[in-house]
């Protein structure tokens, strides 16, 4: 059978699984729909695996009366999808929250094919109902875990701006004319005048960041993630925000064209992604819930991978196509390496809370339960958020910062000064990256405050074999897919766009580079064999303590000598010092509670809250709130109960169609 066929077969026997996971889930509500689920991913990573490197195989899904429903395997949705459908797998599998809630399987369907259509299908009705399932799918899974107050107020909220993104992606498939076949889309954008095509690219980047988590969207991850578990983040964040930016790179570098205010718009792309790059990891930094905090880092990965994008498309405006398929192929690798890491460190937050009854950042001394893979895999899983060598966050930062560096090669001052500008930018990112990445690891999972992890005895004192392995094989996978890219990134020639030669030139016999070796490089696979020698230092210091004695002495705690032994850095601590120096950014804002016993001088006990204001809820959404309150008070007359009035209402609506069909006709 051809590989298209095998690619072809595998994915409509995986959305086949899915769909009847679907369907056991909301009439049965048995186990079976995780393992449907679970053999849907293995299926979909077939199709992946037999669809590559060339990405041509195509076919008909559906025969409509206006056409077929075509689905393409792109060679780039294809490199996007195959290494998010690992921590996908073991997601499924685990299920979402305690005790496998009915519904969240459902959820989980709903997603995974709504981002199969998202990255496969070829027509704007079809794309549009796939991406409004995989934002529904999202809710499903993340209100079947928690059913409170403050769980329906963040999913509501989510589905809210991520409805704010579905209208403008209705409204620019509206203006791109009758034929909704995407093969059309860029002859019909290249008709519209110069201020209509840069309003339409702006749509494309609104309805897309509204899932990517650019600013202001990324201000409902925090809520929505920290209201479900981390097998519902681990999805969200791979298969689902994978899909989001191919769509996105898919309409700007694909249908766009070379239009002459196409720097334009690149420059807003590209500071859009830094900006939210910065903010995002400056709200990740502060937070003390693994799941918020890993919320704010996958928003902050997204606009990494965006800022990516924006310099493809400055590079392209200024004639350097072999930079602008470096860049835009650099944002595939971040992302695909980000959906490995981003669920280890999800994976890690479940056990975490498993073993310490909530998803809270406190010393508990949580690697003493399953040091070698619990430890060994989230210990991968944060260097690569932190881009450190040898894992695939490092490789792929690298890269990033070397593209940048090639500004000298275009000829505008202005796209140089913002492509150094957005170096500086994600240099910043990447040190608040490393501290948010030390503070998950060391205060999470590294401190052993007894005294403390005494209090959660009633807790799982050990994890299931399921939890330990999905931590360890992602967490694995992150240092493997550096090591091994000297071996195929050279065949993600189809997946470059436009210039297809370039995964060929970034590797140089063991060494990666951008473009040049000339210009510089790194070899990971060299980082992997040379490392070990590190272990002689160690050795030498155990070598020299049977010659010089060691001295041992109490942690510094104030002074004091009772504290020395109870002392721990609390996540507060550990982030105080850049909440303070940022304070302008954050506006921290701090409540002490006193609760006297009898007298008001016999203190009983003290509580300390503090939190940050967010940047655009003031500013964007409590304002808008506002305004629909007023509305609604105003217009509530409307709702009167008569059916005559709601039925002129309906013929009101419908001449305002008629009218507008009759005045304004879209572009052919």
């Amino acid at each position: 059978m051809p590989a298209d066929m095998i690619c072809l077969t595998a994915f409509a026997l995986a959305a086949l699984a899915w769909l009847l996971a679907l369907a056991i889930d909301l009439f049965v509500g048995a186990a079976l729909p995780r393992f449907l689920l679970a053999i849907g991913c293995v299926l979909a990573a077939i199709g992946a695996v037999s669809g590559l490197p060339g990405g041509t195989a195509q076919g008909v899904v559906l025969q409509l009366g206006n056409g077929p429903v075509r689905f393409h395997a792109d060679a780039a949705a294809l490199w996007l999808l195959l290494p998010a459908l690992l921590p996908a797998f073991f997601a499924v599998l685990i299920g979402g929250g305690t005790g496998r809630p009915r519904g969240w399987a459902a959820g989980a369907a709903l997603s995974l094919l709504g981002a199969l259509g998202v990255y496969g299908l070829q027509d704007g009705a079809s794309f549009l109902i796939s991406w409004e399932l995989m934002g529904f799918g999202g809710a499903v899974m993340l209100l079947s875990e928690h059913r409170n107050t403050q769980s329906g107020h963040d999913n509501l909220f989510m589905l809210a701006l991520l409805e704010v993104g579905g209208v403008a992606l209705l409204l620019a498939v509206i203006l791109l004319g009758r034929s909704l076949d995407f093969a059309t889309y860029a002859a019909q954008w290249a008709g519209y005048g110069a201020a209509a095509a840069f309003f339409l690219g702006l749509l494309w980047l609104v309805g897309f960041g509204a899932k990517l988590g650019l600013l202001p969207f990324y201000e409902w991850y925090p809520g929505a993630y920290g209201s479900g578990s981390g097998a519902s983040g681990a999805l969200m964040s791979g298969v689902v925000m994978n899909a989001a930016y191919f769509a996105l790179g898919r309409a700007l570098l694909q249908w766009l064209g070379i239009p002459p205010w196409l720097v334009g718009i690149g420059v807003v792309v590209l500071a859009a992604g830094v900006l939210t790059a910065i903010l995002a990891i400056l709200y990740a930094l502060q937070q003390n819930d693994w799941r918020r905090l890993l919320a704010f880092s996958s928003a902050e990965n997204a606009a990494v991978a965006v800022t990516a994008l924006g310099a493809a498309m400055v590079f392209r405006a200024g004639g350097q196509d072999g930079l602008s398929a470096l860049a835009w192929i650099v944002g595939l690798l971040h992302l695909m390496g980000h959906s490995l890491a981003k669920g280890t460190l999800f994976f890690t937050a479940d056990a975490a809370a498993a073993l310490q009854g909530s998803h809270d950042l406190r010393q508990n001394a949580i690697l003493r339960h399953a040091p070698r893979t619990l430890g060994l895999g989230a210990v991968f899983g944060a260097m690569s958020l932190a881009a450190m060598p040898p894992t695939a966050g490092f490789v792929s930062e690298w890269y990033l910062f070397q593209s940048l560096f090639h500004d000298f090669q275009l000829a505008g001052d202005g796209s140089r000064i913002a492509l150094a500008l957005a170096g500086v930018g994600l240099a910043l990112t990447a040190a608040v990256a490393l501290a948010t990445m030390v503070k998950l690891f060391g205060v999470g999972l590294l401190g052993q405050n007894e005294p403390h992890g005494a209090n959660h005895q009633d807790h799982a004192t050990q994890l299931g074999i399921l939890p330990r392995l999905a931590v360890l094989i992602t967490g694995l996978a992150v240092p493997v897919m550096a090591v091994s890219m000297v071996a195929w990134l050279p065949r993600m020639q189809t997946a470059a766009w436009p210039q297809q030669g370039a995964p060929a030139v970034m590797v140089h016999d063991w060494l990666l580079v951008p473009l040049s070796a000339g210009f510089a490089f790194i070899s990971p696979a060299k980082l992997v064999i040379a490392t070990p020698l590190l272990a002689l230092i160690p050795i030498a210091l155990l070598w020299a303590r049977r010659r010089f004695p060691v001295r041992r002495a109490p942690i510094w705690c104030g002074g004091e000598d009772y504290a020395a032994h109870s002392g721990a850095t609390t996540a507060l601590a550990f982030s105080n010092a850049l909440r303070v120096f940022y304070s302008f950014v954050y506006r921290p804002r701090n409540a002490v509670a006193r609760q006297f016993e009898g007298k008001p001088y016999f203190l009983k006990e003290l509580q300390f809250d503090y939190t940050q204001a967010p940047v655009f809820g003031p500013l964007v959404f409590e304002p808008a709130v506002r305004m629909v309150r007023y509305l609604s008070e105003r217009l509530r007359f409307l709702q009167n109960g008569l059916m005559s009035a709601y039925l002129s209402y309906v013929g009101i609506l419908l001449l305002i169609i008629f009218a507008v069909a009759l005045v304004w006709t879209p572009p052919s």
